[in-house]
């Protein structure tokens, strides 16, 4: 497995990811406690130079962080024809105990390099370096979660073994399943549907209501926030099942599949965009009043909520589409 061309671009790709912001970390670190913007020292040169090289990198490197979460996933996919026993991605996670762990570490540092790189863009922006510290100081957060994340995926490959029967997705993924995702699957649909298209109603009215008044940015923010959460949840309650035209087949992973169209990439990556750019419209919002960006964060926020919105109106109508297109009701 450790062959496997996907499998040995992870690794690489988490390994040097881990450096750099070990690196990173280290000069962030020495910014913290020596920026000094007044000062004219040589110290404070070598910062301002070094900055720049610093961001540069991890702009690139967050950027694959990114887009690693959905080559994870598209490997364990690729993996599942490997192991008795496993139907999808879900087969593939649950060979071993760091599959799992490894994706959610995953997905949270996926989340947290996309506010980072809205962070970093916005302070590009200002003439002073405004956002300097708040950037590496997020940054540094971000050290342990990577690495960890680096050590879980190599256990998680490492461990993966072609002798090992796994369970398929209809077990892990059934309402009889004592397990998170057992609860998930067993949640109602009609609830869940009255929670998915309120949660994207109040997201939409709260985006429109902050781009024309320029007020709500906070309540624009959980909103998103708190959509992203309902529409992971509703997928395995609801959604799935309009795809699959099965009562019992709540896997989120098999919509990822050639023969649903590949549909479950374009659904999470309208939901992570949404709720990268919804979090950051939010997380701007402290920093308004810093003289340099007081026009330029503005109208940053007001970009963000309009990504949000879109990536959430195509989720919810690619939704719509399928449930009103298909002969399959709950």
């Amino acid at each position: 497995m450790m062959q496997h061309p996907a499998v040995i671009a992870l690794l690489c790709s988490s390994f040097l990811i881990s450096l750099m912001l070990l690196y990173a970390g280290w000069c962030g670190s020495r910014i913290l406690l020596k920026w000094d913007m007044e000062s004219g020292s040589s110290l404070q040169l070598i910062l301002e130079r070094r900055t720049y090289l610093v961001s540069t990198i991890q702009a690139y490197a967050l950027t694959f962080q990114i887009l690693s979460l959905f080559l994870f996933i598209f490997t364990a996919d690729a993996l599942h024809t490997q192991f008795v026993g496993a139907m999808c991605a879900a087969g593939s996670l649950q060979v071993n105990a760091y599959g799992y762990p490894t994706l959610i570490l995953k997905l949270v540092n996926c989340l947290l390099a996309g506010v980072w790189l809205i962070i970093n863009h916005t302070d590009n922006r200002g003439y002073d370096y405004p956002l300097i510290k708040a950037k590496y100081t997020l940054l540094i957060a971000m050290v342990p979660l990577v690495y960890m994340e680096t050590v879980l995926q190599v256990g998680y490959f490492s461990g993966l073994h072609v002798d090992v029967i796994t369970s398929c997705c209809g077990s892990q993924f059934s309402q009889g399943a004592k397990n998170f995702a057992g609860d998930l699957a067993a949640l109602p649909a009609a609830p869940m549907k009255t929670a998915f298209f309120s949660a994207m109603a109040i997201t939409g009215m709260s985006g429109i209501f902050f781009m024309t008044k320029g007020k709500g940015s906070y309540l624009f923010s959980f909103a998103s926030c708190l959509t992203f959460i309902i529409a992971i949840a509703s997928l395995i309650s609801f959604i799935c099942l309009y795809f699959y035209e099965l009562p019992t087949h709540h896997c989120p992973f098999c919509i990822l599949q050639k023969e649903y169209g590949y549909v479950g990439y374009i659904l999470y990556a309208c939901l992570l965009v949404g709720g990268i750019t919804g979090a950051g419209c939010g997380t701007l919002t402290p920093f308004r009043s810093r003289r340099s960006l007081t026009t330029i964060i503005p109208s940053i926020q007001r970009r963000l909520a309009a990504v949000t919105m879109t990536c959430y109106t195509l989720f919810t109508l690619i939704v719509a589409y399928r449930m009103l297109t298909t002969s399959f009701r709950i």
